[in-house]
């Protein structure tokens, strides 16, 4: 689902929970992620500094990096796929 606005388009993530798409950095597959090394040291670093905010109450598949207001991990039920063709439709 995307709402527009001006120059902006919001991507919805889960939940009740939007994002502007020019904030998302990248969306990564959960469980490919964390069979590398550096894949869980990255999520493990977000987690202590308080930057992970999980939108489901559901096994995450996916999350989205973004950079506002400052680095977050986001959390989502939704597949790294589903997500992507929400942003894909916002150009």
């Amino acid at each position: 689902m995307l709402a527009e606005s001006a120059d902006f388009m919001y991507v919805h993530l889960g939940r009740d929970y939007v994002l502007n798409d020019r904030d998302i950095i990248g969306i990564f597959n959960l469980e490919t992620t964390t069979i590398s090394p550096r894949g869980r040291e990255f999520l493990n670093y977000a987690q202590k500094n308080g930057a992970v905010v999980s939108l489901s109450e559901e096994l995450p598949q996916s999350y989205v990096l973004a950079d506002a207001p400052v680095d977050t991990v986001y959390l989502s039920e939704l597949s790294p796929a589903a997500l992507r063709r929400r942003v894909e439709a916002a150009f």
